[in-house]
């Protein structure tokens, strides 16, 4: 079943890159007792999250703070070292983006937002999404149709609801 507004999220446990390599992050550590713009998707270094979703998120990333959030998380299902590679490559850790690993899928899963596209490669990845997290509740949930798509998961999107 997909998460929905209102629902809380699961707890988990993230990988990222720290000084003395990869090193986990509980998602508690992330979401407990702050406002997160939260934003899955299928891979890094794929075309429309490398030249859409990310950049999307960097450009509204000074009005989402303006806004109230307290970070801008992007996940993917992929291993800590490309997910902070590419964090470095499109900018997006220089905008204050964080970059984390859902490397064997089990958040993702566990909040109903997993596919898998055989033919393009893509096997056990997140959809394409975006979220208002505050505290740990989902209280904005956008999900592309799919996955080529970043209208209802992109960053102006996620900060025009936050405004209405």
């Amino acid at each position: 079943m997909t998460i929905q507004p209102g629902d809380k999220l699961p707890s988990a446990t993230f990988l990222q890159i720290g000084a003395a390599g990869p090193e986990p992050v509980a998602s508690a550590d992330v979401f407990k007792g702050k406002r997160v713009a939260l934003f899955g998707l299928p891979g890094a270094y794929t075309g429309t999250c490398s030249t859409l979703h990310v950049p999307s998120f960097m450009r509204v990333a000074p009005a989402l703070r303006d806004a109230g959030v307290d970070a801008i998380v992007c996940v993917s299902v992929n291993d800590p070292f490309v997910m902070k590679a590419w964090g470095e490559a499109t900018g997006g850790a220089d905008a204050g983006l964080t970059f984390l690993a859902d490397a064997d899928g089990g958040f993702i899963k566990s909040i109903g937002l997993d596919f898998t596209a055989p033919p393009s490669g893509l096997i056990g990845r997140s959809q394409r999404f975006a979220a208002l997290v505050d505290d740990g509740e989902v209280k904005i949930l956008n999900v592309e149709p799919s996955a080529g798509e970043c209208n209802l998961s992109a960053g102006e999107t996620l900060l025009a609801q936050m405004a209405a």
